[in-house]
């Protein structure tokens, strides 16, 4: 590809600044795809979102580990999801699937012979999600039998409401997009707190992820106001961070961002190379079970 071409669902052409390192991990996107089961509002689809066009991507920030995480147009029928860590390669991708508690144990040996390990709660807009909060210590419960984590799309208010459930669950928990919390004044948020407290429990990690879903200052302040927090977890707790690039920006149907920007934007978040080396290579190989 050349310089000069578009790259599905991101804007700008240029590559970032900063050279990703060998096993970089993108720990977060998702793949659509019309061949398989889809559900919900007809605009939770997202074309021309495959693994091809995904790999487009990767060949402009230069990742090469991936986490496919079920998306939520694809309900909790996880086909797409397993038929694209076979495609990216079971050497190189991870999933994280949508499930609900009548999921058989058969299933859930299948999904983790496909490569998924963990499940993902999708409840900051209840409005078609595939799960609810009466689901999540029950199936806690039953995946940390195989090593896997709860992700957690949340609010901070979510988070602050259910703190008590969230110290009761027994597996790994990670907090999706920053843990979501209001900008610029982050910390001053009860869900901060929640989030700390848990992370000294030494099994609580943060995606590095979404700079745009929070941010009042947005790509023409190059999601400024972003900086503190993501600095703040990843001070807290550096072995215990990941980044993504929440391809294809599914929240984002008008405005694309510009993918290489929110890449060299780890660099702010991360100043010190080898911690940001820790974070793209070491932490999501050790989460995400790389070998």
């Amino acid at each position: 590809m050349n310089a000069s071409a578009a790259y599905p669902h991101s804007s700008g052409t240029h590559k970032p600044a900063g050279v990703a390192p060998t096993g970089a991990c993108d720990a977060h996107m998702h793949i659509y795809d019309r061949r398989f089961a889809h559900f919900g509002a007809p605009d939770a689809m997202v074309d021309g979102a495959t693994v091809d066009d995904y790999r487009q991507l990767q060949q402009r920030i230069g990742t090469r580990r991936t986490v496919v995480v079920q998306p939520r147009a694809h309900g909790t029928d996880n086909s797409v999801t397993l038929a694209a860590i076979r495609s990216l390669g079971t050497a190189h991708a991870r999933g994280i699937a949508v499930l609900r508690p009548d999921v058989s144990d058969a299933e859930l040996e299948r999904l983790h012979a496909g490569g998924i390990r963990g499940i993902r709660f999708t409840l900051y807009t209840p409005t078609h999600a595939a799960t609810d909060f009466s689901m999540v210590e029950p199936l806690a419960q039953r995946v940390h039998a195989l090593g896997w984590h709860v992700q957690l799309h949340w609010s901070a208010d979510q988070i602050a409401a259910h703190a008590a459930l969230l110290a009761r669950l027994p597996c790994t928990i990670v907090f999706d997009h920053l843990a979501r919390l209001p900008l610029p004044d982050a910390a001053s948020h009860p869900a901060f707190g929640v989030v700390s407290r848990l992370r000294d429990n030494g099994r609580t990690w943060i995606k590095l992820s979404g700079a745009y879903l929070d941010s009042k200052v947005g790509a023409a302040g190059g999601y400024a106001d972003t900086t503190a927090i993501a600095q703040a977890w990843v001070q807290q707790a550096p072995e215990r961070v990941v980044w993504g690039s929440d391809w294809p920006h599914p929240t984002e149907p008008i405005a694309k961002p510009d993918d290489a920007v929110l890449f060299d934007l780890l660099s702010e978040w991360v100043p010190d190379a080898a911690t940001r080396h820790r974070v793209l290579v070491d932490n999501p190989a050790r989460l995400y079970d790389f070998s």
